[in-house]
């Protein structure tokens, strides 16, 4: 199994996030649970990036795995 990132999606996932709660979003873009892990990153070098919500409403979490804000989407997609 490739330690490259997958592109999941080439733009931002939209997603309800709730201040205050810790999410798992996915690293490598194996998951089918994306933009967040479910553990399919298990035999790469990969791990889920946690963080914790800021503030509650919809975010855009990144899609392609190339963001350098991670894990919320900067625009890299537009470069791929």
């Amino acid at each position: 199994m490739s330690d490259e990132p997958v592109i999941a999606q080439k733009g931002p996932y939209q997603v309800s996030l709730e201040k205050g709660r810790t999410y798992s979003w996915c690293t490598c873009g194996r998951s089918n649970k994306q933009p967040f892990c479910d553990g399919s990153h298990k035999g790469t070098s990969f791990t889920p990036m946690r963080f914790t919500a800021e503030n509650d409403g919809v975010q855009n979490l990144c899609g392609c795995k190339a963001t350098d804000g991670t894990p919320f989407c900067d625009g890299s997609h537009n470069m791929l």
